[in-house]
């Protein structure tokens, strides 16, 4: 016995008291987090191979609620359930959750891969099993934190965190080069790709992690759930709808179904309030809010997660709308040369996490996260007074600034956050530190594309009827065109198709002299048509992303009087 006890501590790690447990705890979860934010990025890049593969056009009128559901609803699951899974985790065990969630994700990996259907069959299906992905990524990114709290001692927290969390942010954008090269293949290897993942992960998981943590059993505190789920998904499901044109308006405001999610969330979300401060044992203990440093941290979570989430989609639709067809590349060529552009993005990310974590380990982490946001905020100035033809060395130096000001950032804001709590409610904080993140994601997209459709709204119309007009096209046909809401112009360039081709269709092209037409799908035509209107509008962007990261440097410096650890 005693031998066998020797040599378990000598070898692989094979109980939480062995010297080297921490480092298994600390690759298992990481892998667990790299693979849940790739796939949340994944997608959106490969989104024309998907529709192409179940013979659907995302652009029709008809299909957009398609798109909106393929490019957002895991992101907005996610937010919904890493609080309350956070919480079970607390309760019945972190490991346990976060196991499950690694089965589930490999699950439902193998469902999407095998989509029967075609046409808006196919779309639900994807749509469906996504949603129950989304519910393993949650189980992972709820626990994943919490584990490695509870694993590390206090002086190495910074740093296994910031791994962590830097291989989650980065994930987010690894997903968009490995979804442009696996959807050059077949659409369903970006499915296919999380199968041996999930399964070696999964596996390795059941057989090596251990509960450490304190665990606290108690009842489910349902009606918390309950209004939590209902209020978050109202309000997220209202802002992701807000950006669909109606009524002849150019985006969905005015809607009343939205109008009806937005206020309705909001009133449900203050029933969930009152219901956690009178529960005894609420879902989330709202009292953590208390704590200066946790409040803090998380509101400097959530406005860096929107600034961080605008920026990505920004970049994607200049670079695939205006810069790569303008260097040459053809417009379905653009979401694959997109990702590879914005490398130096995650080289940022990941060179400055590790680092910033281990120093935030010796010398605190608010300085660390206050000058992280700053960085970013100076990279946002940067991208203000790049001309929209850029010089590439310039860019990438720029966006590199932007990762690097995003992983000295990531990892002390997080240790900030997992550090102050009590032990036995790690799993609750770390959910909610989830929450703000992903629900910054998906307002991220909601408010900056509104942003951008405002801006192009008052430029765009008259310049294209123009260069439409000046091109042969009849009147009245270029004025129709030109009326349309803008929207369907940015998911085009989102896409990677041709706007102009998709707004006039092959009838009208047909109508028009051979060198006409070529001139107005050409890689030039839109791309200087748009460029003025664009520029417009990510000066809003970018000016609303550099305010968002100067309010948040500030709260990182915000100290509690007295810290739990």
């Amino acid at each position: 016995m005693t031998g066998t006890l020797e040599k378990s501590r000598r070898g692989f790690p094979t109980s939480a008291d062995h010297p080297n447990y921490k480092w298994v705890a600390l690759s298992n979860t990481t892998l667990g987090m790299l693979i849940a934010t790739i796939n949340s990025s994944i997608v959106l890049i490969s989104l024309p191979a998907i529709f192409n593969g179940i013979h659907l056009n995302p652009l029709s009128p008809g299909n957009v609620s398609y798109l909106l559901w393929m490019l957002m609803g895991y992101m907005l699951v996610s937010a919904v359930l890493v609080v309350t899974l956070g919480r079970l985790g607390d309760m019945f065990g972190r490991v346990r959750i976060y196991n499950l969630g690694f089965a589930l994700f490999t699950v439902t990996s193998i469902a999407l891969s095998l989509d029967p259907f075609d046409g808006g069959g196919g779309a639900l299906w994807l749509i469906g099993w996504r949603v129950l992905q989304a519910v393993g990524g949650a189980m992972l990114m709820a626990n994943s934190a919490a584990i490695l709290t509870d694993a590390f001692p206090a002086a190495q927290r910074g740093m296994a965190l910031g791994v962590n969390i830097v291989a989650g942010i980065a994930g987010s954008f690894i997903g968009l080069v490995l979804g442009g090269l696996l959807a050059e293949w077949n659409w369903r290897a970006i499915f296919w790709v999380n199968v041996p993942i999930g399964i070696i992960g999964t596996i390795w998981a059941y057989r090596s992690l251990h509960d450490t943590g304190l665990r606290r059993p108690g009842r489910i505190d349902w009606w918390g759930n309950l209004t939590f789920a209902v209020g978050l998904t109202a309000l997220l499901a209202a802002i992701t709808y807000g950006i669909q044109p109606y009524g002849g308006h150019s985006q969905g405001w005015t809607n009343p179904w939205v109008l009806a999610g937005l206020i309705g969330g909001v009133l449900v979300l203050a029933l969930f309030t009152w219901i956690e401060k009178r529960v005894t044992e609420p879902m989330f203990p709202l009292g953590l809010f208390k704590i200066r440093a946790f409040a803090s941290g998380n509101v400097a979570g959530l406005l860096a997660s929107i600034a961080r989430g605008g920026l990505q989609f920004m970049l994607i639709i200049w670079l695939q709308g205006i810069w790569l067809p303008l260097h040459g590349y053809r417009y379905e060529e653009t979401p694959l040369w997109a990702g590879i552009y914005l490398l130096p993005l995650t080289v940022g990310f990941l060179a400055a996490g590790p680092i910033a974590g281990h120093l935030s380990d010796k010398y605190g982490p608010r300085l660390f996260a206050a000058v992280g946001l700053l960085v970013m905020a100076l990279s946002f100035g940067g991208l203000l007074i790049l001309p929209t033809d850029f010089a590439y060395w310039a860019f990438a130096g720029l966006v590199f600034l932007n990762g690097l000001g995003g992983g000295l950032f990531a990892a002390p804001n997080t240790a900030l956050i997992m550090s102050s709590v009590p032990a036995h409610l790690r799993g609750a904080a770390s959910g909610m530190r989830a929450t703000f993140q992903n629900a910054g994601m998906v307002l991220s997209i909601g408010v900056f594309f509104s942003l951008m459709v405002a801006g192009l709204s008052s430029h765009l119309p008259a310049t294209l009827n123009d260069g439409l007009a000046a091109q042969g096209v009849p009147p009245e046909a270029a004025h129709t065109i030109a009326s349309l809401p803008p929207v369907g112009t940015l998911f085009a360039a989102f896409l990677g198709y041709n706007p102009i081709q998709e707004l006039l269709g092959p009838q009208l092209l047909g109508q028009l002299p051979p060198a006409n037409a070529a001139t107005l799908t050409g890689r030039e035509f839109f791309p200087n048509l748009v460029a003025g209107p664009f520029h417009d509008g990510l000066m809003i962007v970018f000016w609303l992303a550099i305010g968002m990261s100067v309010i948040g440097a500030i709260a990182s410096l915000v100290k509690s009087p007295k810290p739990v650890t």
